[in-house]
């Protein structure tokens, strides 16, 4: 996917390689995207950077008071998270922003190795669908869950998992989303500021 530059950025070194977590090491809260952007993260290295979603999210974010500033540019543009990691069920830049089945599955070590990394973890935020139905496939196989069919994803939803963290859902903040109304700034601030009250409410 590092082949095929945007013209916007033909002089640009793209990253062109799997992205790693970004994001406090100590974090209480763990956001779950789908995969680089084709043009923002598989070219700048670091998740949510360089386009418009990650343009959204981080303004979000810096209002939440998760991040220091609401832009992210670059890897050296100076952005700080703090009690908060991202990561991907997709760690490559996927065809059409899609990941595969396949994937899906060479990344999901990636997964497992950042939620046993985080001692702290208190609240999941999934961002869209796959990436919902990812966690909670872990926490099947974990065993803290029966059945994922009892769990749905909704903007906005709380779901608890015993023994686990808890879990919140958004909407991907795709252009898809965005542009269309889908989702606005006010609903995915409603729900970090939801995930900063569980944070709150947790540490007494």
């Amino acid at each position: 996917m590092a082949r095929r530059k945007r013209a916007a950025f033909r002089d640009d070194a793209y990253h062109g390689k799997p992205v790693p977590n970004f994001g406090d090491p100590g974090a209480a809260l763990l956001i779950v995207g789908l995969a680089p952007a084709a043009h923002g993260a598989n070219r700048t290295g670091r998740m949510f950077t360089g386009d418009r979603s990650g343009d959204f999210l981080y303004r979000v974010m810096h209002e939440a008071g998760f991040a220091n500033q609401d832009r992210a540019t670059h890897r050296k543009d100076g952005l700080v998270l703090t009690d908060a990691m991202i990561t991907a069920v997709a760690h490559c830049a996927p065809p059409q922003n899609k990941p595969t089945s396949q994937e899906l599955a060479n990344c999901r070590p990636f997964l497992d190795e950042t939620f046993e990394m985080l001692s702290s973890l208190k609240v999941v935020l999934c961002l869209g669908r796959i990436a919902f139905d990812a966690v909670m496939k872990r926490y099947q196989e974990e065993g803290c869950i029966q059945k994922r069919s009892a769990f749905c994803f909704a903007h906005g939803a709380e779901h608890t998992v015993p023994t686990a963290a808890t879990i919140l859902c958004s909407y991907h903040p795709s252009q898809q989303n965005t542009f269309t109304g889908r989702l606005t700034h006010r609903m995915m601030l409603d729900v970090f500021e939801h995930a900063r009250r569980i944070l709150d409410r947790e540490r007494g």
